[in-house]
């Protein structure tokens, strides 16, 4: 198998017993390999708070998360609960201990049935949630008012697709149907800082779906419909086409994560008529010419202490860059007199006049 997931608590008797008839096998001469996984990922633990109360005969009662109401110190901090209803000969106000978070366990009365989030919410903000609240390594504490977050992430998704439909995307969607022809399209300035931004995110994403870091893939597409809802169009022919190809990205890096919302958009949107159903649709991949930046923003020091910014073209010299600052705003408005003794300037980042 190329990859093996599985919690620490699997890993005496699945992994453990695994391996060993593997190393059995092969020392019968059966099989080849020395073990039977090449990758091991051993997944955090999902935790909810634990209630419970210790009956007249010493046995104890386990209470949902949902069944109390919690009881609260000074300083915020839960030290116990309280039943919310009666409950068989307890009445409501009984006294609940609080036994803090643990791991999730029926026996305990403190998991989380997906049903109940998925009638609410639907299947994708479940999904998205457990994936975007922890790396799949870390132990993860459930919080039911974080998976509304997850929700309105969804929701401004959906928004802006909708919002996308209500334009005429035909002939901008149609134009993103190959890269090649993207090398014909003139993009505006606004379109091309979108492009930058998107591809940019895109590179990141890719990389950390290579390495499961399935949170920061959703940290990322977030980022995304960020740029997408700020962009503001200059009128440029390109501005459609710059659109309909970075909402396509974001559509297809969303799919693993959410693929309802996805493919309903990915169809609704004309997608699926340039690149197929989604489910085939090809991995989007940075476009190197959208990295491409044609000015840079420095940082501008005068003695070491920051006075602002400039833009240069990002091919500029040396020459041309110390022109720039000395005679940007920023520079002209501290009103300096004195000699300039030089200016050290460190290569994409940042101008220093010392006077």
């Amino acid at each position: 198998m190329d990859q093996y997931i599985g919690g620490i608590e699997h890993a005496i008797l699945h992994l453990l017993y695994a391996r060993f008839w593997t190393k059995v096998m092969r020392d019968l001469g059966l099989v080849k390999v020395d073990e039977p996984f090449t990758k091991l990922l051993t997944q955090g633990m999902v935790l909810n708070h634990i209630y419970s109360r210790k009956g007249d005969k010493g046995g104890i009662e386990y209470f949902w998360p949902q069944e109390v109401v919690d009881v609260l110190d000074d300083t915020g901090k839960v030290v116990g609960a309280k039943l919310k209803q009666a409950k068989g000969d307890l009445p409501a106000g009984t006294p609940i201990d609080y036994e803090g978070v643990g791991t999730m366990s029926k026996s305990k009365n403190n998991g989380v049935d997906p049903q109940d989030l998925i009638e609410k919410y639907g299947a994708d903000t479940a999904r998205l949630y457990t994936m975007f609240t922890a790396p799949p390594e870390a132990t993860l504490e459930w919080n039911d008012a974080a998976v509304e977050g997850s929700y309105r992430f969804l929701r401004r998704v959906w928004n802006f697709g909708v919002k996308l439909s209500a334009m005429d995307m035909g002939a901008a969607t149609a134009s993103v149907a190959s890269a090649s022809s993207l090398k014909d399209v003139e993009f505006g300035k606004e379109a091309k800082t979108l492009r930058l931004e998107i591809h940019t995110v895109l590179k990141q994403v890719d990389y950390d779906y290579q390495r499961m870091q399935y949170n920061t893939v959703v940290s990322g597409a977030m980022k995304m419909i960020n740029a997408l809802e700020g962009f503001k169009s200059d009128g440029s022919d390109g501005d459609a086409v710059a659109l309909a190809e970075c909402f396509g990205i974001l559509l297809r890096c969303l799919y693993p994560a959410t693929p309802h919302v996805a493919h309903v958009l990915w169809q609704s949107l004309g997608y699926d008529g340039l690149h197929g159903e989604m489910l085939d649709a090809p991995w989007p991949r940075a476009d190197e010419a959208a990295l491409q930046q044609d000015e840079i923003e420095l940082m501008l020091q005068v003695n070491g202490k920051l006075r602002g910014s400039i833009r240069v073209p990002a091919a500029a010299s040396r020459e041309a860059i110390e022109s720039i600052a000395l005679s940007s705003e920023a520079f002209v408005s501290q009103g300096i007199s004195g000699a300039i003794k030089r200016v050290v300037l460190v290569p994409g980042r940042l101008v220093n006049v010392v006077v």
